[in-house]
């Protein structure tokens, strides 16, 4: 017996989907849910004998949702669902379970449980926890798919794991390997996509422009850079973040430097003839010390770059009390000699946000598509709770990109009060000693001659 069954071609690229954790999703009226369930019963037809599990974080939303449309949709001459147990058999022998888990601990329910396949509808509602144990339960030597496919809106309790493990790594619809060795992909789906909806219920879009903008962005855009508490508001990867492109080489090009032990982060901008910005290269790496730092900087500036200035916060300066150098002198011991840059944090989080506005049109600032670290931590930034006008230091391991862009814009904020120093040098003993001894007319002659210290 043959059935007839109408998806759109985002639900058919979720259907096909053989990595083996797949999200599905993105805007309101996309078709999630229903490309689930068409998923779940095409898989229970093919593989006889194959166990799913469907998951809503509680039982209203998953009787209200998901059984209902697996009830309107499944031939019933195929499938009975006992209502008490939430068991979906089919005559082949195949099983789905629509479960729930309103805490924590309701994941233990599904500790000796064996699944082929398990489906969370909703998954920015769920723990990074509960996901975590719960794909854990896909096992089996039957040799059947073994698969997690979830679909969501952007928001929710688990907005900013999911995007960190699905949406940030890699462009929407490309395959890729986490860090962990999993198989991932991100299928965006867009109210548009679903022409079924879009044509059955033409002012839904309508609706959903009527909500405030955060929240439309989230719904109807499918925006995954928006979540309560949101530093830079103006963020938008439609907006600010572009395929990259052979850049001129009369733009002026920077730097722009945050290093720590933890991490070191250094960022190439190119400014335009436009005063556009472009981040157009990006270097972040753990556990570096100066030298190896300073060496994977020099590595990847192309030889014939003219850096105009590679900019450094003033901590870089201050002097140790062991040797009594700076890290910046000791940059430029290793070939990366660096220019003082402010520290003004509201300020430079100020300036920042100018270059991302679009009130007049274009922002003035692009990112190159390649540089993902500043991707996926500038939108991440939360407001600080005392200080509204700067951001939180937590989590602490997203901070380190946005320190360096900070330290370019406030730079670029104020031209006329910070000027590149043309000249610098490593001074020594002798050289201090004579500085120190001379009125400051001769300090003005020996910074003329020698350069500026570093």
């Amino acid at each position: 017996m043959k059935y007839s069954l109408s998806v759109t071609r985002k639900q058919k690229l979720f259907i096909d989907a053989t990595a083996s954790e797949v999200l599905f999703g993105g805007a309101a009226g996309g078709g999630k849910s229903y490309g689930q369930i068409v998923d779940a019963l095409l898989f229970a037809l093919t593989y006889r004998g194959s166990k799913q599990l469907i998951l809503r974080r509680t039982f209203a939303e998953l009787d209200k949702s998901l059984i209902r449309c697996a009830l309107s949709l499944y031939p019933r001459e195929l499938f009975t669902l006992n209502a008490s147990s939430h068991t979906g058999k089919f005559k082949n022998g195949s099983i789905i379970d629509f479960g729930y888990c309103a805490t924590e601990n309701d994941v233990y329910q599904y500790q000796s449980a064996e699944y082929d396949v398990i489906r969370f509808d909703e998954l920015t509602h769920f723990t990074e926890a509960q996901y975590v144990y719960l794909i854990s339960r896909v096992r089996g030597a039957n040799g059947f798919p073994k698969q997690i496919k979830s679909s969501t809106n952007p928001g929710g309790v688990g907005h900013n794991w999911v995007k960190e493990r699905f949406v940030d790594p890699s462009p929407p619809g490309c395959r890729f390997v986490g860090r962990d060795g999993m198989e991932r992909i991100f299928i965006p789906s867009l109210l548009d996509d679903n022409g079924f909806l879009m044509k059955s219920d033409p002012s839904y879009r309508e609706r959903l422009m009527a909500l405030p903008m955060r929240e439309r962005r989230a719904l109807l855009f499918g925006d995954w850079d928006v979540f309560e508490g949101q530093y830079f508001q103006e963020f938008s990867r439609e907006a600010h973040v572009i395929q990259p492109f052979a850049l001129p080489k009369s733009w002026r090009r920077y730097r722009t430097v945050d290093y720590g032990l933890d991490r070191l982060v250094c960022l190439w901008i190119a400014v335009s003839d436009t005063g556009c910005a472009y981040v157009y290269r990006e270097f972040c790496e753990s556990n570096l010390p100066i030298g190896d730092a300073a060496r994977g900087i020099v590595e990847r500036t192309e030889e014939d770059e003219d850096i105009y200035a590679t900019l450094a916060p003033p901590d870089l300066f201050a002097r140790s009390q062991e040797t009594g150098k700076t890290k910046a002198s000791l940059f430029g011991e290793n070939g990366v000699s660096f220019t003082k840059t402010s520290n003004d944090r509201e300020t430079g989080w100020l300036a920042i946000k100018e270059l991302l506005s679009t009130r007049e049109g274009e922002p003035r600032l692009k990112i190159f598509s390649s540089c993902t670290e500043l991707i996926r931590c500038l939108p991440a930034l939360q407001v600080d709770k005392i200080r509204p006008t700067d951001c939180q230091n937590e989590p602490h391991d997203i901070t380190h990109a946005p320190d360096a862009l900070r330290g370019f814009a406030i730079f670029y904020a104020r031209p006329n009060e910070q000027k590149v120093k043309r000249r610098s040098a490593i001074w020594s003993a002798d050289m201090w000693e004579d500085y120190y001894s001379c009125d400051e007319r001769g300090r003005q002659y020996l910074l003329k001659k020698y350069g500026e210290p570093i």
